[in-house]
């Protein structure tokens, strides 16, 4: 089973095609003995891109991210760490994309992390009460600093990303690299239409989460929602409402003979889906259990099973490609 590295859309850095991510599970539902477990599967397997948040679990996730980083003594070139800034707290100056909190967002990261620099950071929402410009020059001032290397946004629109670039050339400030968006098999508008012009005119890079649509992918919510699982928490109604709905479980179910077909989980077959798309530079997967995690990496052997011919087959029982309008 071999990782392959793409290129961070037009960027130099290469990061693994599956990666591992920090929302919900670090700090919050596992602690640092099974996130040492976790990472260390992950690292095995060939992973170099591990995404957090200032958000996750308010701070924890990273503090948790950083003292395993440490613990195991990885050398710092050969990791790629990510954070993001939108939600740091509850004062006037934690919240958004203001020059003020972008720069303390990023040192009190920096600190949880026990890091010199972020490789990659995340303007994790669109701001409206921030000027783009304000904004951009705060990353590119981070740049400068050593503080980080890549900055980009997450589940921005397109024409919000391509205003931050435009106003990134037109005072000579750094361009935003990549974005964060959702992407799997029952969220596909954005990545496959949308971003389109980006990735041709900006070479824009994708980190893309929910591979697995909370869970819903996995097939786990087949016969109802297991006690324990993330549908459960307080908090997460908004799974139960907009995802697990009668129709998108139907759609789950009938995928299930295709991976049969493909000798290979419900899972995998959707990680392997998101990997065949042109458009994304890594699958961010997350676990609360090292088998998990070794699951996950499967799906590098998945994907190459994942012909035109079983993609059809998919589509078709999917019925949601992006409708293009006639030229």
């Amino acid at each position: 089973m071999m990782m392959n590295y793409r290129r961070l859309g037009k960027a130099g850095i290469k990061i693994s095609e599956l990666s591992l991510g920090a929302w919900v599970t670090y700090g919050g539902q596992v602690g640092e003995d099974i996130a040492i477990k976790c990472m260390s599967a992950a690292y095995d397997a060939g992973v170099n891109f591990y995404d957090n948040a200032e958000a996750y679990a308010r701070g924890n996730a990273e503090i948790v991210m950083g003292n395993v980083i440490k613990k195991l003594g990885w050398r710092r070139d050969g990791i790629v760490v990510s954070s993001k800034v939108f939600w740091g707290g509850d004062g006037p100056n934690d919240q958004g994309l203001s020059h003020k909190h972008i720069y303390e967002a990023c040192r009190n990261s920096m600190k949880r992390l026990q890091l010199d620099y972020l490789d990659l950071f995340f303007c994790h929402r669109p701001d409206p009460n921030t000027p783009i410009e304000e904004t951009v020059r705060a990353m590119d001032d981070l740049i400068h600093q050593g503080k980080i290397l890549y900055w980009g946004t997450s589940e921005w629109s397109a024409a919000d990303i391509m205003h931050a670039y435009s106003v990134a050339r037109e005072y000579d400030l750094t361009p935003p690299t990549m974005e964060q968006p959702q992407y799997n098999m029952l969220h596909r508008d954005r990545v496959e239409k949308e971003y389109l012009p980006l990735y041709r005119e900006i070479g824009l890079g994708t980190t893309i989460w929910s591979p697995l649509s909370s869970g819903l992918l996995s097939g786990k919510y087949n016969d109802g929602i297991p006690p324990g699982s993330r549908a459960t928490l307080k908090g997460y109604e908004w799974l139960r409402e907009y995802i697990i709905t009668p129709q998108n479980l139907e759609k789950v179910k009938k995928l299930q003979p295709i991976a049969a077909q493909l000798n290979c989980t419900l899972a995998q077959l959707a990680l392997a889906w998101c990997l065949k798309s042109p458009y994304v530079s890594t699958v961010i997967t997350g676990a609360s259990q090292p088998e998990q995690v070794v699951e996950n990496m499967k799906a590098l052997e998945v994907a190459p099973k994942v012909t035109s011919e079983v993609m059809g087959k998919v589509e078709a029982v999917l019925g949601n490609k992006p409708q293009f309008e006639e030229e």
